[in-house]
């Protein structure tokens, strides 16, 4: 049975009898408790820092120094408040007459620092709401724009922690329907013929006419009581309610550095990344990371760090739900299709990089073979929800340890005995493969649930999968980039590839976990396996650097290279497609407190008449380059307006659930809840670029990442500006399709970008009165992808 596995497998980590004296296990016991106790306190007090942001305790110090000293010259600035206090409080007489003055003023004081820290929220929640900075051009501020930046920044405090604004955030504002669905029409104008057009504009007004008003009401009273009036409903409706497998369908994949590896060393690799992780959990425990600022000014909610560690989603029937635990001092690794429990902490506390890489070694070296139907027992979590659901509740009963330690791991490893990575032999074929293996692998090689797992593969590339419920990718980017800096500038390695420091070669081994499988899991998961070897091998995708150009050629022409991108994907599209097609751009909403994500339509009108200009003869380069300035320009508009709360889907989808929960028949929502979207696109944000040296070190940049297509029609686009001088493109699509061709989108796309750059380039020309081709090569047709071969080693970079 498992607990007689389980015992089994628990006799190597136990302590030698030697060690395992009552003195050693009440002092254990005792040092357990300390540090307990010292977390929890630690906690306390950066919550209370937080919450009296952007005051201090020393300001309440001040206060009370103040009044005391007032009173010593016979002021009374409390107006007879602080004599009031004084006779609420118990007579002790005698010499203490004088403690229940001091105490009297403590009291004012606490009250009075208490109103002025709620003046403080009030004032800076009031000057957040105002976007009127988002809306004026680049390079240009208007004399509003520098008053309210002056308040805020008097407003703003010094020094604020990661929670520090979550109560200064204004809440997102539930949009006007009457505005909503004129840019919804506006938005599906180019994609419906006139007669469907005139269908979908009469279903609409339909819904101004009878339905509308109510739900609007029932929305602004949800926005009047909850936190954020639709990223609950959002979470739960979209995701958690999913019953779809999260493999390709919600997860998605975060590279490695894409021309380097800082060593061949597997075990060595995931020794530092796995303590680089915990050391940002560690300073998110403390609140130790800076709240990310547009601007260096206006904050951005950090509700969704709260679950990056500790977190797995839990199957259910109908329902998933997440469970975030306050502490976990293990991880979970599987190699092999076995599955071991790590500790990463030791007496002393965090256990250094050597040392784990010493407990990952073990396991590589372990020579024990999978039992039957382990190997593939990872494959559930890539199950139908609701079949796994099923599964778990009897894997619950034979496997309860085995359970709770993957469950309960701080995140999930896997140790890959294959090679990824850019590889010299075929460059285009292996970063295929590389972004295949961490989007879908061979379907049973990870934890899908856990909220991130870190894959190591056998040649030292590193990879992230994420789980999507919990976060959205700004997020888990942010921990990204810090693990990567960190691993590879801070930490380092040994001129022999190993982490530095020296093993320890009395750790315990790493625990084995061991599974009992009942005859009913067994048919569960031959079913799964099946199906997400199935999905996997369906599931298309490309990657490419595109080197041709970048950020900077885009900026120098003052263009936004965001838009600069949507318009051309638009582009790059129709070419594919013959047609214009729905697009969904994904754009943050964390202006707002607990804000995730709206939509940005991108296929536009003007997209629309800048790509028929492209591809009509009669068209001149000045009146493509001109329409193509109006399609970035509207691009800007609706990225903004969805920023600052304006957006349309997730308006429209928080009307739809309402409508559902009153079961109040809405034909126009329904219609809006059916459209399909051709393409999802997003930008991977580059947000510590302080921590890489890009300049000298341009090899050592993250690659970006990817996530599935949108459906199985459709294509799936995420892009990287690496730098100043390319963007990494990710590509994914369904094989089984007939109109989608992940390689061949990915040309079209090169081939709009250079269309583009060089059709900007002419209308310089044009407007100097003399030719020349650009300083950045565009123009010209892409050349052999480039490979460059990183020694292992750490490079001498800017230490973190």
């Amino acid at each position: 049975m498992a607990e007689a596995h389980q015992a089994v497998g628990l006799g190597a980590a136990l302590p030698s009898g030697a060690e395992a004296a009552p003195g050693a296990l009440l002092q254990d016991i005792y040092l357990s408790g300390l540090r307990s106790w010292k977390r929890h306190l630690a906690r306390f007090w950066n919550d209370f820092l937080s919450g009296v942001f952007p005051a201090s305790p020393l300001s309440w110090l001040f206060l009370f120094s103040a009044i005391q000293f007032a009173w010593y010259l016979q002021l009374d600035p409390s107006l007879g408040l602080t004599e009031k206090i004084k006779e609420l409080l118990p007579d002790w007489g005698g010499p203490h007459h004088r403690l229940r003055g001091v105490l009297a003023a403590a009291l004012f004081a606490s009250c009075l620092w208490g109103a002025l820290i709620f003046t403080l929220h009030v004032a800076l929640r009031l000057l957040l709401s105002y976007h009127g900075w988002l809306l004026e051009p680049p390079g240009a501020m208007s004399s509003p724009t520098k008053t309210w930046l002056a308040l805020v920044r008097i407003f703003s405090g010094r020094h604020p922690m990661l929670f520090s604004y979550q109560r200064s955030l204004p809440r997102q504002p539930v949009p006007s329907a009457q505005d909503t669905v004129r840019k919804y029409l506006e938005s599906v104008r180019p994609v419906l013929s006139d007669e469907d057009f005139a269908w979908t504009a009469g279903l609409a007004q339909e819904f101004l006419r009878l339905q509308a008003a109510l739900l609007q009401w029932y929305l602004r009273l949800k926005s009047w009581w909850a936190s954020n009036y639709v990223s609950d409903w959002w979470e739960e409706f979209v995701y958690l309610r999913s019953r779809n497998p999260l493999m390709v369908n919600s997860n998605y994949y975060m590279m490695d550095f894409l021309y380097v590896t800082p060593t061949p060393v597997q075990a060595a690799r995931a020794g530092n990344a796995v303590h680089a992780l915990l050391l940002y959990r560690q300073r998110l425990e403390r609140q130790e990371i800076l709240p990310t600022l547009l601007m260096g000014m206006r904050p951005l909610c950090s509700a969704q760090y709260e679950k990056i560690f500790n977190t797995t989603r839990v199957p259910g029937a109908r329902k998933d739900h997440l469970r975030h635990l306050p502490d976990s001092r293990h991880v979970a690794v599987l190699h092999r299709g076995r599955f071991f429990r790590v500790a990463t902490h030791g007496p002393g506390g965090l256990l250094p990089p050597r040392a784990l890489e010493q407990q990952f070694q073990r396991i590589l070296d372990d020579p024990a073979p999978a039992c039957a139907h382990e190997e593939h027992l990872a494959a559930l979590t890539a199950a139908p929800r609701d079949v796994w659901a099923q599964a778990r509740r009897a894997l619950q009963g034979c496997a309860p340890e085995a359970l709770e330690a993957v469950e309960g791991a701080a995140f999930f490893v896997s140790l890959d005995p294959e090679p990824a990575g850019l590889a010299r032999e075929d460059p285009a074929a292996s970063l295929d493969a590389y972004a295949h293996a961490l989007l879908a692998g061979r379907g049973h090689d990870r934890w899908y649930d856990k909220s991130f797992t870190l894959i190591v593969f056998s040649n030292g590339k590193l990879g992230l999968s994420v789980e999507h419920s919990w976060a959205d990718c700004p997020v888990s980017g942010h921990m990204w980039e810090f693990t990567l800096a960190t691993e590879c500038f801070q930490l380092g390695y040994s001129v022999d590839g190993h982490c530095k420091g020296h093993p320890e070669p009395a750790l315990p081994r790493p625990q084995r976990l061991h599974w009992d499988l009942p005859d009913k899991v067994h048919r569960s998961l031959s079913l799964a396996l099946r199906g997400a070897q199935a999905l996997s091998a369906d599931t298309d995708c490309h990657v490419f650097p595109f080197s041709r150009f970048g950020k900077g050629f885009i900026r120098r022409c003052r263009l936004s290279s965001d838009s600069f991108v949507q318009v051309a994907l638009q582009l790059a599209l129709f070419r594919d497609r013959g047609r214009f097609c729905l697009t969904y751009e994904s754009a943050m909403t964390r202006l707002f407190l607990e804000g995730r994500t709206e939509t940005v339509r991108s296929c536009t009108r003007e997209a629309c008449d800048f790509v028929r200009a492209m591809e009509a003869r009669e068209a001149t380069d000045s009146q493509r380059l001109s329409l193509f300035r109006l399609a970035v320009d509207k691009h800007q508009a609706l990225l903004k307006a969805a920023m600052s709360g304006q957006g349309v889907d997730r308006h429209l989808f928080a009307l739809f659930i309402v409508s559902q929960l009153l079961r109040l028949p809405a034909p126009f929502l329904d219609q809006v809840h059916s459209e399909q979207w051709q393409l999802a696109t997003s930008q991977i944000p580059v947000q510590q670029a302080h921590l890489f040296d890009v300049h000298n070190y341009p090899d050592y940049v993250s690659s970006g990442g990817g996530f599935g297509p949108v459906n199985d029609h459709g294509y799936g686009v995420s892009y990287i500006f690496m730098g100043d001088g390319a963007i990494t493109f990710h590509i994914s699509s369904k094989k089984s399709s007939t109109k989608t061709d992940s390689h061949r989108l990915g040309q079209h796309i090169e081939d709009a970008l250079l269309d583009v750059a060089s059709l900007f380039q002419e209308g310089q020309r044009l407007k100097r009165g003399r030719g020349g081709p650009g300083d950045e090569g565009a123009g010209s047709r892409r050349g052999p992808l480039p490979c460059r071969q990183g020694l292992p080693g750490t490079p001498a970079a800017p230490q973190l």
